[in-house]
């Protein structure tokens, strides 16, 4: 059974807090710079709200070591997917504005970590393509480590379904494999800095 969540929106089209997830999104797509964030219970947004995010924020890096600054002028990925395996997209944002740069599915049957994978070499993929030297953040630990690795270690089967989602990974092993790049792979701290820009708000 999916847990209830609570959205607080503090720049948006209407800031507040939404107890569903598609009132949220109508208050934030499009609008550059949204800052929004998915709570566990109705207390907690309603203080993290009223409080202000710059002071949530701040709260939150109180109670653990300070982490360090993101860097504005990069490239921030993230996947989502519908069930596991499910209905798998990813997209990349510019981390400032919140625009989208480029945005794939969804495909059939894929998984969230694939989506975080293949979406870190999109991003670095078009970077290069682009010759811009700027970061690009996850906030997967999977997928930055498959990146590493030049390989999509997933457990998931492929069957007819699914043939577009190996097709990526496929193509994206050879990408990582035949170049190189400069661009750093960065860890979101999602933990300091509320959800990563190119989240889908889904959790």
């Amino acid at each position: 059974m999916l847990k209830r969540k609570y959205y607080v929106v503090w720049k948006g089209v209407k800031p507040g807090i939404y107890d569903s997830w598609s009132e949220s999104k109508k208050q934030i797509d499009g609008f550059k710079g949204a800052l929004y964030k998915s709570f566990a219970t109705k207390e907690e947004a309603a203080d993290a709200f009223h409080s202000g995010s710059s002071a949530y924020f701040r709260k939150r890096t109180k109670a653990a070591p300070v982490s360090g600054q993101i860097v504005k002028e990069s490239l921030s990925v993230d996947a989502a997917c519908s069930g596991n395996p499910g209905r798998m997209e990813y997209r990349g944002v510019n981390t400032a504005t919140g625009e989208v740069i480029f945005h794939a599915g969804p495909f059939e049957r894929g998984t969230n970590n694939i989506g975080e994978f293949l979406a870190i070499v999109h991003g670095l993929a078009l970077l290069k393509k682009q010759r811009l030297n700027i970061p690009v953040y996850s906030d997967s630990e999977n997928g930055i480590l498959w990146v590493k690795q030049k390989k999509c270690n997933t457990k998931l089967q492929p069957v007819e379904a699914n043939r577009p989602v190996f097709d990526l990974i496929r193509r994206a092993e050879i990408w990582l494999k035949n170049n190189t790049y400069s661009n750093p792979v960065l860890k979101w701290d999602t933990g300091h800095w509320g959800e990563i820009p190119a989240d889908f708000g889904r959790k």
